[in-house]
């Protein structure tokens, strides 16, 4: 990591997805580029502060959308995260409606998940270390309910809960997969939150997504079908509101209490201790420190 580590740090990490690719308002703003045992971020992170509050804000696609949902290093991205001091995270997500009473342009803050992606490392720990974090609740309660207080009296049509299903992607859904997902009951979709959601979690951050609503998908009859085009145009109306509703949330979030989140990995790591090597430990300890000691004699 480049620069002094203090200058870098920050509680409060925003990832931009489609149309975010900055945030308004930052002030002593350092671009930092981080290392991680799991590859490159998407790009440099944004540090700088907030009404405030320190932030570090992340491309998820990169700046100029360079990376598609599955070339994502969804890994490096969160451990980027986790090393600058972030405790929670707030994802910022376009996604397409399944339900006639969710229209382009409003906001939806789910509650659950499906996943259906494919092709993602979808956990840190394997290499050595074994670890199954409880998933029940993938949001962050508190967190969710600070970006749906922040939303009042902006303008928003807001949707506080429901399934966000996770598609692997890039190419839109098939007719037959968007009445399916349909009957499934879920609210909406996309293509980035998982394994994002999974990996917040073994990393101990908060983690909530303010998925901001471009299009029916291809189930609506009346509809045109789903094009970047249009995407774009509503996309670039919700982007405005999103950084309204950011400006306004990262300091109410900020002097939250302990969250259960950040004890994710108390009962978590199933490897035995004695088992798990130096090396491992090394690797791991910006996850793991909290729970899992250096090993004695380890450099």
């Amino acid at each position: 990591m480049k620069g002094k580590k203090m200058d870098g740090q920050a509680s409060v990490g925003v990832i931009g997805g489609s149309g975010l690719y900055d945030i308004e308002g930052l002030k002593s703003v350092r671009e930092i580029r981080v290392r991680t045992p799991f590859g490159a971020p998407s790009d440099a992170i944004i540090v700088g502060t907030l009404e405030g509050t320190r932030v570090a804000f992340l491309s998820r696609h990169g700046r100029g959308h360079r990376l598609n949902p599955s070339e994502i290093n969804y890994r490096a991205n969160i451990y980027a995260l986790k090393s600058l001091g972030v405790s929670r995270v707030i994802s910022v997500s376009a996604v397409g409606s399944m339900k006639e009473s969710i229209e382009p342009g409003d906001v939806v803050i789910p509650d659950q998940f499906i996943d259906l992606t494919k092709r993602r490392a979808s956990t840190f720990f394997e290499g050595g270390i074994v670890a199954h974090v409880a998933f029940g609740e993938p949001i962050c309660a508190a967190l969710a309910q600070a970006l749906a207080s922040s939303s009042e009296g902006l303008g928003a049509s807001l949707h506080r809960g429901g399934t966000y299903l996770c598609m692997e992607g890039p190419q839109f859904s098939t007719k037959g997969e968007s009445q399916l997902y349909r009957q499934w009951g879920v609210d909406v979709i996309g293509m980035t939150n998982m394994p994002e959601a999974k990996l917040a979690r073994e990393a101990e951050l908060c983690y909530a997504t303010m998925a901001l609503v471009t299009d029916y998908d291809c189930w609506h009859q009346t509809e045109e079908a789903v094009t970047v085009e249009a995407i774009l145009a509503t996309l670039h109306q919700n982007v405005a509101l999103a950084k309204q509703i950011l400006r306004k949330v990262v300091p109410s979030v900020v002097e939250a209490p302990a969250c259960p989140c950040h004890r994710a990995l108390d009962t978590a790591i199933v490897t035995a201790s004695k088992s798990i090597s130096a090396a491992v430990r090394k690797k791991f300890a910006v996850l793991t420190q909290r729970v899992l000691a250096p090993k004695k004699g380890a450099r």
